[in-house]
């Protein structure tokens, strides 16, 4: 319980804090986004959270109008729905930003298994249920490990098959033991190491 409230009260400090900290650079991001092709400045797709219950996720918008009425698997360089600051965005994770909404409403936390849309997760185990038990998070050690994930689905011959049947078990397989052994601590690790991926 104690754990709980420590990480909800970080999550809710330093998601404001970041959120007036970046504004200047999500002021030139929507501006980018809006000059570079048609359609908002976010995108909120429907996600899979604690327990089990559905949100909006906020991503800055690196997609074409219309495009997620396709595929929701992206391919890297060679998806041709993807806007050329998108390409830029993505790149560098910072379509992931305007979580930092979705962590101050409580949607979200920094750390925790990334939130699926509804249709992967139709597709877990009993077992594999359990990443719902906690909180999504922006960020976890899966993320790190399938920082090129969009590469390797652009060799794949068949993308979704290849997420669906390769990476989301391992990626679960992941997220369970986090959700078995997680800490403050521990988070605070997972963090610095992904921003060292990142740079």
């Amino acid at each position: 319980m104690y754990r709980d409230c420590l990480k909800r009260a970080f999550d809710i400090l330093f998601s404001c804090f970041g959120l007036l900290t970046l504004l200047p650079v999500f002021l030139v991001m929507a501006v980018w986004i809006k000059a570079d092709s048609k359609g908002g400045v976010f995108y909120r797709q429907v996600r899979v959270g604690l327990h089990g219950k559905q949100f909006r996720i906020f991503k800055f918008r690196s997609m074409r109008l219309g495009s997620d009425q396709g595929s929701q698997i992206t391919i890297g360089e060679r998806d041709s729905r993807i806007t050329r600051s998108g390409l830029f965005i993505r790149k560098y994770k910072l379509d992931e930003l305007p979580q930092l909404i979705n962590v101050f409403l409580g949607d979200m936390s920094f750390v925790g298994p990334r939130p699926e849309v509804p249709k992967y997760v139709d597709l877990y185990t009993d077992a594999q249920r359990k990443v719902l038990d906690v909180r999504p998070g922006i960020t976890d050690m899966a993320s790190i490990k399938y920082s090129n994930e969009n590469e390797l689905l652009g060799k794949a011959e068949d993308p979704e098959a290849y997420y669906i049947q390769t990476i989301m078990p391992d990626k679960l397989s992941i997220n369970l033991e986090y959700v078995k052994y997680h800490s403050f601590a521990g988070d605070i690790a997972i963090i610095f190491q992904t921003l060292f991926k990142i740079l």
